[in-house]
C-alpha cells in the first residue's frame, strides 16, 4: 500500500495471537534506499501472553559494513495504526520519533484526526529508549507496562527473489528447497513496542498498518 507526499510508505496486517507479516523491500521508486522505506511489519503474541508485540523494520538491505553509520531519520515519524473494530480506520496510534540518540514513543492513544492528517500526539503516554548502537548490547526499556527497542537488527525476512523472478517470467516452475535468501547477512533498522492486549482493544483481533510520515 503506497501513498504520496506525506505518507512515504505503508504496510498492513491483521493480527492476534499468532505471527503475521507484511513485507515490502525497496520496490517503490520514490523511496528506494531511503530512510523512510518500511521493509516489513510484524505483529505477534509476546512471551507474556497478555501482551502483543508490534515491529516495524525500515531501511532494508543495509550491509554489515554500513550498519554502524545507519541511523533513523529525525525528520520521519513512524506511526503504528491500530483498528480494533474492523472498520479499517485507526482507533489508536503509537507514534515513534527519533531525537538525539533516543526513540520517543507516544501512545497508544486515540488520534485527534485519522488518516494522513494525524498530528504528533504529545499529550499521550510518553516513553523513550536509547537507540541501540550496532554491535553493542541491546537496550530495552520497560515502563507503563510496555517495552521498547529501537536499533539495527539482522533482517529476519526470507525470500528467494531470483527464483521468484524466474517463476513469474515462466522459466521456472517451483522454488528450490531450501532456496537462496537474498536478505541473508543484511540488516534493517527496527522499531519494537510491546503492549498489553488490553491497551489496544477488547475483541479477538486487531488490524495494524504502519506509516512513515516525513516532516514537511
Amino acid at each position: 500500500m503506497k501513498k504520496t507526499k506525506l505518507l512515504i510508505g505503508a504496510a498492513v496486517i491483521a493480527t492476534i495471537g499468532f505471527l503475521a507479516i507484511a513485507a515490502d523491500h525497496i520496490d517503490a521508486p520514490a523511496i528506494a534506499g531511503g530512510t523512510s522505506d518500511i521493509t516489513d511489519i510484524y505483529g505477534f503474541e509476546a512471551q507474556d501472553t497478555d501482551n502483543i508485540v508490534f515491529v516495524a523494520n525500515v531501511q532494508g538491505l543495509i550491509s554489515p559494513a554500513n550498519t554502524a553509520q545507519a541511523a533513523f531519520d529525525e525528520n520521519v515519524l513512524f506511526e503504528f495504526n491500530i483498528d480494533n473494530n474492523g472498520d479499517a480506520v485507526e482507533d489508536l496510534v503509537i507514534q515513534a520519533i527519533p531525537r538525539d540518540g533516543k526513540m520517543y514513543f507516544f501512545g497508544p492513544t486515540a488520534p485527534s484526526q485519522t488518516g494522513l492528517n494525524s498530528t504528533v500526539v504529545t499529550t499521550a503516554i510518553t516513553n523513550s529508549v536509547d537507540i541501540t548502537s550496532y554491535g553493542s548490547s541491546v537496550v530495552i526499556e520497560t515502563n507503563n507496562d510496555m517495552r521498547f527497542f529501537a536499533g539495527p537488527r539482522d533482517d529476519p525476512f526470507f525470500m528467494d527473489f531470483a527464483r521468484y523472478g524466474e517463476i513469474i517470467g515462466g522459466t521456472e516452475t517451483s522454488f528450490a528447497d531450501p532456496g537462496e535468501d537474498l536478505f541473508m547477512g543484511t540488516n534493517v533498522m527496527s522499531i519494537v513496542v510491546e503492549v498489553p492486549k488490553a491497551m489496544v482493544g477488547s475483541g479477538d483481533s486487531v488490524n495494524l498498518w504502519v506509516e512513515a510520515k516525513r516532516k514537511q
